[in-house]
């Protein structure tokens, strides 16, 4: 059984997901990382450029609302995600289409159970089925809406859900029936109403993407190919990590890896799993020989909030040289990060004026102490004065962001 160590792990890491900036476009920067997190969408834009020097902010909003190479989709864990578009429709068969299932039925469910106002005709199932269908139709006609524009032309979306227990808070249809249709593969999220930063869109009809309609995958065939792609990009991993990342259960984890070809590995002092040599380009990193025969020069990275490295695992104690908690919300969302050669050392953060400031908890040198703060200097000339408030905000970060940092 092959020994992978911490620091293999990291040097391969390094390596593939682009740490050092190499990649050269928004679209290899996301097929590196399987997909990009984009409940915040400002961590999309901030995750490329991360990860590509040669990107600039224009460049990703091409790739996402002018080229269409990158698409915003509701998959794992019901998380926003931006992947390539050639990758949804195996997302959709291995994640999205199963959600979409459990949250039509969580939405009947709260509607049966709450009530509404005003009340239902007939069958919840039958008046939600209809009430999709409009909305389609009502997308198709406008070309693109937001969803206050939609409930204008859709009164019904307007119902609403009250609250019927402690935990409950009155609601409209509105965005559960948006979010369950997108899941479906029914509606695309599109543009921004607002800057880059803003967490408003309008919505497309699928066939703004896919002429011909989202094309239909196997199921069974979709998930072993998502397993096995998170793998080249995330392995060597526990099951775990690979069954936390996809939310899937224990059985359907189990099928998808049973159709791959795997390895067991000593994942320093844990067991881990990997794919099998199987001839293509990416095998030997794989198992970290070629990150030993040829280890990355050391970088500086620094990583926004819900970025897709630090949240790739469910097991991430080897990515910390700093107590985890300084870098965690209350709600255990992952901050910005600051980064040294695949190591957490810190946090980072945009002050009210548009100042990018850094905290080194981990001291690794002069030469660590030169290369962060050129790094932090660089992405402050490419925000070009944004300021860049994560949803995910950790008490050092709101210190920083309102202090002077280092």
């Amino acid at each position: 059984m092959r020994t992978i160590s911490i620091e293999e792990r990291r040097r391969a890491m390094v390596r593939r997901h682009h740490l050092t900036g190499d990649a050269d476009t928004p679209e290899t920067a996301t097929r590196s990382l399987v997909a990009l997190h984009a409940t915040d969408p400002a961590s999309v834009y901030l995750s490329v450029l991360a990860r590509s020097a040669a990107s600039s902010l224009t460049d990703v909003s091409d790739a996402m609302y002018s080229r269409r190479s990158l698409v915003r989709w509701m998959a794992m864990r019901r998380t926003l995600f931006v992947f390539p578009r050639e990758d949804v429709p195996m997302v959709h068969a291995a994640v999205s289409s199963p959600l979409a299932a459990v949250l039509r039925r969580r939405l009947i469910s709260q509607l049966d159970r709450n009530g509404s106002e005003p009340p239902i005709a007939g069958t919840t199932a039958d008046w939600v089925a209809d009430l999709e269908q409009r909305v389609e139709r009502a997308v198709a006609r406008s070309g693109s809406a937001t969803g206050a524009q939609l409930r204008s032309d859709e009164p019904a979306l307007a119902t609403r859900i009250p609250a019927r227990a402690p935990s409950d808070r009155p609601q409209h249809v509105t965005t559960s029936l948006l979010t369950l249709m997108s899941a479906d593969g029914r509606l695309v999220r599109s543009t921004p109403t607002g800057p880059w930063t803003s967490r408003h869109h309008r919505w497309e009809p699928v066939s703004h993407w896919w002429a011909d309609g989202l094309p239909t995958v196997d199921r069974a065939r979709a998930q072993r190919e998502l397993a096995r792609r998170w793998l080249t990009r995330f392995g060597p991993a526990t099951v775990e990590d690979l069954q936390w990342w996809t939310g899937w259960n224990k059985t359907t984890t189990g099928s998808a890896l049973e159709q791959l070809p795997i390895l067991t590995i000593d994942l320093h002092g844990n067991e881990g799993i990997a794919l099998a040599t199987d001839g293509d380009e990416d095998a030997e990193d794989r198992h970290g020989e070629a990150a030993d025969r040829n280890p990355p020069e050391p970088t500086a990275t620094l990583l926004p909030a819900l970025d897709p490295t630090p949240m790739g695992w469910k097991h991430r104690d080897w990515l910390f040289g700093i107590d985890p908690a300084h870098v965690f919300d209350r709600a255990g969302n992952i901050g910005p990060t600051l980064w040294w050669n695949g190591e957490i050392i810190g946090s980072w953060a945009v002050s009210p004026h548009g100042d990018v400031r850094t905290a080194v908890l981990a001291d690794r040198g002069s030469s660590a102490a030169d290369a962060i703060a050129y790094a932090a200097a660089t992405l402050q000339q490419r925000l070009h004065g944004t300021v860049v408030t994560p949803a995910a905000r950790t008490p050092l970060e709101r210190a920083l962001s309102a202090s002077g940092g280092q």
